[in-house]
């Protein structure tokens, strides 16, 4: 299933909007978009439009059928590239539409640029927003002096979409008669400069006589304790994770200034994946679950508190990234060393682990990715359990997201 950024290329490639596009790039293309702002047949281009999916996924198969979160069929590609990146492909080809995405705030206000083009006498003046609109005036000036009806077009991407569009609508009063809103899943590029390139193109495929880019809007991320928080403790299995996390959470409960979530990784397993195996993949799918239940909770301003073994740090990575469209994130690794965990072993785990009754065990049969990237590092061996949560407080005191 593509994520969220390539089910909004998806949708524009499909619908026209990225004209002369029709399907997602190959390398040629890729490489001389970043390099030039053209594909590689010359015509200008801003930035790159790719799909990048599991290996296995493709295994010998000329073309693939993207589905949407819940599993409708979208599109079908077909596979004229392939380009590695470790165990991922990145893969090239043109898109045939299977379906009509249904679902989503304000579906009925999205239109091709076929629809939008037949339904006006004349080419608009496209205002294209990521906000509010807050130079209706200006907007009515310029539409005048073009004899152009205008098509607002906000930019709807992300849990900020639907926020996006009722600006768009609320604008409509101070705008002359006939302005219509046309919303447009155009996800943002990091580049405002590329971002804004990318705008004129969709705004072409949609007639436009002149392109008018609404100010981007000031960002107000507020106070660190009024925004959501994870924090995510990673370490072998004896490490002291789990207690640590417990204790944290039993703080911040007698605070009582957050709303706090734990996500302990042997409950989780219990209760969300007890149909998973301990196999690489079947691990990464059990992060990955814990990372969407504290990206939900991170989304509606609590604080989620999570402690699996999490070895691998791509999968991490993933996680962060989750959590960082809607919050804050802090990583702790409690970097307890092998021996002492061993030394513990209160479940008796890495003496059956020794004996080879469990395969594929963290730090004995399997491997553990330190991060590099840890906010926070905690070896347990000489500490208390109270050291230890107090060190994770007060770095949440210290930085803001506990008061």
């Amino acid at each position: 299933m593509p994520d969220a950024f390539e089910l909004a290329d998806l949708e524009l490639l499909l619908s026209g909007a990225f004209a002369p596009l029709t399907g997602f790039m190959g390398a040629a293309d890729v490489e001389s978009v970043t390099a030039r702002g053209r594909l590689a047949d010359g015509t200008p281009w801003p930035v790159p439009v790719t799909l990048t999916v599991p290996a296995e996924v493709v295994a010998g198969a000329d073309a693939l059928v993207l589905q949407d979160p819940e599993g409708v069929p979208l599109a079908r590609l077909t596979i004229t590239e392939r380009t590695p990146h470790g165990d991922h492909l990145t893969l090239a080809g043109p898109v045939e539409a299977l379906s009509t995405p249904e679902h989503g705030p304000f579906r009925r206000l999205r239109r091709t640029p076929a629809e939008v083009r037949e339904s006006l006498e004349a080419e608009p003046l496209v205002v294209t927003a990521r906000g509010p609109i807050d130079s209706p005036e200006e907007i009515t000036a310029l539409a005048e002096e073009l004899g152009a009806p205008i098509v607002l077009m906000p930019l709807i991407f992300g849990e900020g979409g639907p926020a996006v569009v009722r600006a768009s609508l609320a604008a409509l009063d101070k705008l002359p008669a006939g302005t219509r809103v046309v919303a447009v899943p155009l996800a943002p590029r990091d580049d405002l400069t590329l971002d804004l390139e990318l705008r004129e193109h969709v705004a072409a495929a949609y007639g436009a006589a002149e392109h008018y880019a609404a100010p981007e809007p000031a960002v107000i991320p507020g106070p660190p304790h009024r925004r959501g928080l994870t924090v995510f403790f990673t370490g072998l299995s004896g490490s002291g994770k789990s207690t640590i996390a417990r204790g944290l959470h039993d703080a911040l409960l007698e605070r009582g200034t957050r709303t706090v979530t734990l996500l302990d990784g042997d409950v989780v397993r219990r209760m969300l994946s007890s149909g998973l195996t301990f196999s690489r993949a079947d691990r990464d799918l059990n992060i990955r679950r814990i990372g969407f239940v504290a990206a939900e909770v991170t989304r509606h301003k609590g604080l989620a508190i999570c402690a699996p073994i999490a070895p691998y740090a791509a999968v991490r990575e993933e996680v962060r990234e989750m959590v960082e469209q809607f919050g804050d994130f802090v990583l702790v690794h409690v970097s307890t060393p092998l021996e002492e965990c061993e030394r513990r072993d209160r479940k008796g785990l890495y003496a059956r682990a020794r004996a080879g009754e469990i395969p594929e065990f963290t730090g004995i049969s399997d491997p553990y990715e330190e991060p590099d990237d840890a906010d926070l590092v905690i070896d347990t061996t000489n500490i208390s359990v109270e050291t230890a949560v107090n060190r994770v407080l007060d770095h949440l005191v210290t930085r803001g997201w506990v008061r």
